[in-house]
């Protein structure tokens, strides 16, 4: 898939007021600092599409990208950072949680993890949670150039077996590096691929 346009939408908390286009979504959400950001720009080729911060929990609204005028591109908060109030955590919690069960147009959803460290609660309860709703996600592996290729292997091998505690067969997933580029042509082809699969059911 070649990217010819990359064009922000909106940023609202109420998801009966986002975009009422009939055309695929795809949702991109991990825990705070997990290079989200970084890894959209990356794939839109743009340097400033979604903003980076050194202050973790930046993104604070449901965030709608069209793309190519085809697809929306939906960048949402981060879950997890301890510095925000508990009662704006429960405030994006509730409006995240509305979001993925009446959001009608989204076909799925990429679950981002900082491929350095191991399984943590946080993202094993947020995937169950996915998993419970039946919302179609993938896992994405971030910042794949900070670990040496040998030491990469070992943690996404040791990753995908505490999966297996979990779910008998492992979701797609997709190793990434915002600053090498890995993973992009893979990551857009798959999204191509949906997209031509669901093309009938938003006509």
């Amino acid at each position: 898939m070649k990217i010819k346009s990359a064009d922000f939408v909106m940023s609202n908390s109420n998801v009966m007021k986002a975009p009422k286009d009939r055309i695929p979504e795809y949702a991109f959400i991990g825990r705070s600092n997990v290079g989200k950001s970084s890894l959209i720009n990356m794939l839109m080729a743009r340097k400033d599409l979604a903003k980076i911060s050194g202050k973790p929990g930046k993104t604070q609204l449901i965030n709608h990208f069209n793309i190519n005028k085809e697809w929306f591109l939906v960048d949402l908060p981060g879950y997890g950072y301890a510095q925000i109030s508990k009662k704006k955590r429960t405030i994006f919690q509730f409006f995240i949680e509305n979001y993925f069960k009446e959001r009608e147009q989204l076909v799925c959803t990429f679950v981002l993890i900082d491929s350095r460290h191991d399984p943590q609660k946080i993202d094993l309860e947020f995937m169950q949670f996915l998993s419970k709703n039946q919302i179609p996600f993938c896992i994405v592996f971030t910042k794949a150039d900070k670990l040496g290729s040998s030491k990469i292997n070992t943690q996404i091998v040791a990753y995908k077996k505490k999966l297996l505690q979990y779910w008998e067969t492992l979701p797609t997933s997709f190793l990434t590096s915002s600053a090498t580029g890995l993973g992009r042509d893979e990551f857009l082809s798959f999204i191509d691929g949906i997209n031509q699969d669901v093309a009938k059911d938003f006509k």
